[in-house]
Formats: C-alpha cells, structure tokens, sequence
C-alpha cells in the first residue's frame, strides 16, 4: 500500500476475517463484498527462461500455464512450490500481492481485467484485500495484460 500511496496511485481497502481454513479467494468474495467478478487472485509461477513470474486471474479462473509459458517466453512453466513463496516473495499464502514483493517479477494480469473499472487483489497480508483500477495495478507492476486463463 506504501508503494500505491508514493506512486499517488487511489486505492480502498477492504479488510475481513480470515482463518487457515479459508485462504481461497472466493472466501475473500464473501467477505468483503464485492462482485465476485472483480476478485483476482495473485499466482506465483517459474519459468524454465525466466525464472519467477507472476499472475493475477479472476477468482473463479484456473491459470493456463502453457498460455503463461508462451506469453512469458518460456516453453515451460510450473508453479513455485508453496514452501518457497515467502523466501522468494516475502508473502505468505492468501496475502499474496502483486504489489511490493521482495523483487519485481514479470507480471500478467488476465486480459478479462482490461474491462473493469477496478479490481481487488491481496493488500499484502492474509484478511486485507485493496481495489484499484487495473491500469494502475499494470502500471506499478511493470505488468501486462495476457490471455492466461482456460
């Protein structure tokens, strides 16, 4: 949020109660309620080129890793082992952010988030969402839209 705010990059924070039996984003939806459609979970992924990458898709959408591969300019993608998001992000899972990991990693933002006014995606830590317009969230990641999504 401290980058959002020094960038003067409009935010709103949506906070809810959390418990490690509901980290997923469409618990998320529920609490705070907004559209489920604005919803956007953060993934982690590795590339076989590039290393770490990183994608923000709407809640209910699965990541299509060959699309992120091909988008990415990797010919093989997998997901980062979940033991190694918060050496290699500084986040843990369910306050995943696209914003202020511990290094900026490519960014894809599903291409479905050029067409909302905002959309909410993990402040940062577990039970803290925030709204922001998508082209910023582009523009702060250093981010691109991409079909990645089945």
């Amino acid at each position: 949020m401290r980058q959002l705010e020094n960038k003067k990059i409009d935010y709103t924070i949506h906070e809810y109660a959390w418990n490690e039996d509901n980290l997923d984003a469409g618990h998320a939806a529920e609490q705070v309620s907004v559209p489920f459609d604005k919803i956007y979970k953060t993934m982690v992924a590795t590339g076989n080129q590039t290393g770490e990458i990183v994608a923000c898709i709407p809640a209910e959408s699965k990541l299509d890793l060959k699309k992120l591969a091909a988008v990415s300019g990797n010919k093989k993608v997998d997901m980062l082992n979940i033991n190694d998001l918060e050496k290699t992000t500084g986040y843990i899972r369910g306050g995943c952010s696209p914003v202020g990991m511990k290094r900026q990693f490519p960014t894809y933002i599903a291409a479905d988030a050029e067409s909302l006014d905002t959309i909410v995606v993990s402040a940062g830590k577990r039970g803290m969402q925030m709204e922001v317009a998508p082209y910023k969230l582009v523009q702060i990641t250093g981010g691109e839209y991409a079909d990645i999504t089945l």
